[in-house]
């Protein structure tokens, strides 16, 4: 079987395999991922997709199989038929051409958000400081967060936080973009905030792979959906035909699973969005469905308690 073109592909990945110690995490994965192309990748935890997209980016090691990053061997030159590692430099300079958004913000807390998005542009980059600001800026407004471009981390929300981690991202020009489950560590109302920038991002053409356990995202931006388990693809395609007619079994099990957590979720958001009625009386919001004559009676116990404390008193 003739191996495939690297040069045709932004990612492709052969045989590629990684244990940590007697744990085998990628058992010889092979994909590919096309200029342009937005890939969602979804299984289990300890599926090794992360690992993966680490590989990718060169934050861990090979232990076999190939990598190839826009046509180029990721981590290693090839001469001669034997593989040479490449210099720290070199690696560095592969990476600066990939961007990625990891679960937690990973944002310097002692710097702004603008500081953090121009800090690589300026340092690694080596780029003018008036260029980096002006494109960071230009990079928060795309995020929405022009107007926070002064505040620190700890002054944040988490889905803010995460959106200045992807303009971050996005200020070294990368031609290729990971996400490790970029919403898994957000409140559930604040998930939509971030997967509208990545929506954007799709839309752009920007390439894309995605960790991820949101369904609907996947189904709606995906280009194609690969299900892992075990460190080997089990199943992959469109995204109408693995999340709605999966073949595999596993696959069937792990959405039903994934459904089920996030009607739970959603169940857990309409809870803490209790709608407010508008009480005629003093003005004072009140939760609708909350009976009149229940309020009357709190605020005539609060009154005969106020009352007592005030004979006391006397």
């Amino acid at each position: 079987m003739a191996q495939p073109d690297p040069s045709a592909h932004q990612v492709l990945a052969v045989n590629v395999q990684k244990s940590f110690g007697s744990v085998q995490v990628l058992r010889g994965v092979d994909l590919t991922v096309d200029r342009g192309e937005v890939v969602c990748l979804l299984g289990p935890s300890g599926s090794g997709k992360t690992t993966f997209l680490r590989l990718i980016n060169q934050m861990e090691r090979l232990d076999a199989g190939r990598i190839w990053v826009d046509g180029e061997l990721a981590g290693y030159e090839e001469r001669d038929g034997k593989l040479y590692e490449r210099t720290d430099k070199d690696i560095a300079r592969q990476r600066s051409h990939i961007g990625m958004v990891f679960q937690r913000f990973n944002l310097f807390p002692h710097k702004t958000a603008l500081e953090n998005v121009t800090e690589a542009p300026i340092v690694v980059k080596r780029e003018q400081p008036d260029r980096a600001r002006s494109r960071a800026m230009d990079l928060l407004g795309q995020v929405g967060l022009a107007d926070k471009a002064d505040n620190y981390p700890s002054q944040l929300s988490g889905g803010q936080q995460q959106r200045v981690a992807i303009a971050r991202a996005l200020a070294m020009e990368p031609d290729l973009m990971l996400f490790d489950e970029p919403t898994s560590a957000l409140d559930p109302e604040l998930v939509g905030e971030v997967l509208g920038v990545m929506k954007d991002l799709a839309a752009h053409g920007m390439t894309m792979i995605v960790v991820t356990h949101e369904i609907a995202f996947a189904h709606d931006v995906a280009d194609r959906v690969i299900f892992m388990d075990g460190g080997v693809v089990v199943e992959q395609g469109t995204p109408d035909a693995v999340l709605r007619h999966p073949q595999e079994d596993r696959t069937r099990t792990f959405l039903s699973r994934v459904r089920h957590d996030q009607e739970r979720a959603e169940e857990t958001i309409e809870q803490r969005a209790i709608p407010f009625a508008h009480d005629e009386r003093d003005g004072a919001p009140v939760p609708t469905g909350v009976d009149v004559a229940d309020r009357q009676a709190g605020d005539d116990e609060r009154r005969s308690a106020e009352g007592g404390s005030s004979r006391a008193e006397g």
